[in-house]
């Protein structure tokens, strides 16, 4: 049960670069259909929490087996945890890109 790591088809075209498996934000913003650009954004940034909880809690769930000894190949664990690991350095730095963003927003005179 192993995941390859695939690109954010979604976050990888704005930003240029690649991302975790198990995040897929173009399914949230293709379903918005003619709402508002902020209820896009919106509804795509609560997928992508929904989706890394996801991916913690089944990189917590391969721990629990692993622990108990139900688990055959420790490697899933590891790449389980390691891209789960990865799903949160991504989401904490589009976070503070954002929380940049806003700040240099609100230093521009008026």
């Amino acid at each position: 049960m192993t995941l390859p790591i695939g690109g954010i088809p979604g976050i990888g075209a704005a930003f240029g670069v690649g991302g975790v498996a198990g995040i897929d934000t173009t399914a949230a913003a293709q379903g918005v259909g003619g709402t508002a650009n902020g209820d896009a954004f919106s509804s795509v940034l609560a997928a992508t929490f929904d989706q890394l909880q996801a991916t913690q809690a089944n990189a917590d769930g391969l721990a629990a087996k692993a622990a108990t000894g139900d688990l055959k190949d420790v490697h899933d664990y590891m790449i389980a945890r390691s891209e789960s690991s990865l799903a949160v350095e991504m989401v904490v730095g589009i976070k503070n890109k954002a929380v940049d963003a806003f700040n240099e927003i609100m230093r521009m005179p008026i």
